[in-house]
């Protein structure tokens, strides 16, 4: 799509693209304004490299009525107590979302799926207890249907795919249940668990975890001693790695010369102050080099090799 004299790109939940669906996205238009949302918390010195040319705001608290969610990560066999306590929040009036990661069964993937799991549940539940499921298949005014109905406290427990992940909200719901949490990455537990704690009440997030790997289990037990979506992309970022800068790569090893993403993060923020300091004293770079540019250049450097004991 050509657009004529396109002057701002507003690309929100931004992490949900592409680098190249991204960068086309920013180069419509003749150099426009561009600003870019996320509710996923990007690691600050990540944030520096990748964003270095953009204004940075970072919202990192959350109303203050809000209680911090309490967690907790278990294997299959704690599911009975699970269905339990869900029944006990739903006696006090609220309600609970359970998540798979499959829409149906598969003969290649082995992992629970929505549509086998909501009869289970309405098999486990007391009658009396509206069980429903929400999928990205089902067509647009069908999805709507089910979540209005949701938001009403028509359904008490809504089954569904990652489908509802961002942009959902209601306050009542107190339950996130998460099937299969090791097949999920940390950043997409974290936009789940925020579905729930939206309102007053006391909220929970019970991840159950299918895998027998350490890897797995260390893994999750980030999120479980952590609300902090800083913390945890931040741990997340030295799990993954960064990818690519400026490539396509969203995950792996990012190799620098000098310096370390991780261990010189103090050096990343002084060197992005200080260019920022310099392209505001002259943002044309046309002084003497000996006098402005060169200076800093050895300054960098030297704390460079400092660091790194080179």
């Amino acid at each position: 799509m050509i657009y004529d004299r396109l002057a701002l790109v507003i690309t929100d939940e931004q992490h949900r693209f592409g680098v190249g669906q991204r960068e086309a996205l920013g180069s419509k238009g003749e150099e426009p304004h561009v600003l870019v949302m996320s509710a996923t918390p990007i690691p600050r010195t990540l944030a520096i490299i990748i964003y270095g040319d953009l204004d940075i705001s970072v919202i990192d608290e959350l109303p203050s009525n809000r209680l911090p969610i309490k967690n907790c990560v278990v294997n299959p066999s704690y599911r009975p107590k699970a269905y339990e306590f869900i029944v006990k929040e739903i006696a006090a009036g609220r309600q609970a979302y359970v998540i798979c990661p499959m829409v149906e069964e598969s003969e290649m993937i082995e992992a629970e799926n929505v549509l086998d799991y909501t009869k289970t549940l309405k098999s486990k539940l007391p009658p009396s207890i509206t069980v429903e499921y929400l999928h990205g298949k089902m067509k647009g005014k069908e999805k709507n249907k089910i979540m209005e109905r949701f938001a009403s406290n028509e359904i008490q427990v809504l089954v569904s795919t990652t489908v509802i992940e961002v942009g959902v909200n209601v306050p009542n719901a107190t339950v996130m249940m998460i099937e299969n949490a090791e097949r999920f990455g940390l950043a997409q537990l974290h936009q789940l668990r925020g579905r729930v704690g939206r309102g007053k009440h006391q909220s929970y997030c019970i991840m159950v975890n299918c895998g027998d790997d350490d890897g797995t289990s260390e893994r999750l037990d980030i999120l479980n001693r952590s609300n902090d979506g800083f913390y945890i992309a931040s741990e997340d970022l030295k799990l993954r790695g960064p990818g690519d800068i400026f490539g396509l790569r969203q995950s792996g090893d990012m190799e620098f010369r000098l310096a370390d993403i991780f261990t010189d993060a103090s050096i990343l923020k002084t060197v992005s102050d200080e260019v920022n300091r310099l392209l505001s004293k002259d943002p044309e770079l046309v002084l003497p080099e000996e006098e402005e540019l060169k200076k800093r250049l050895d300054n960098y450097l030297e704390k460079s090799y400092e660091k790194l004991n080179l």
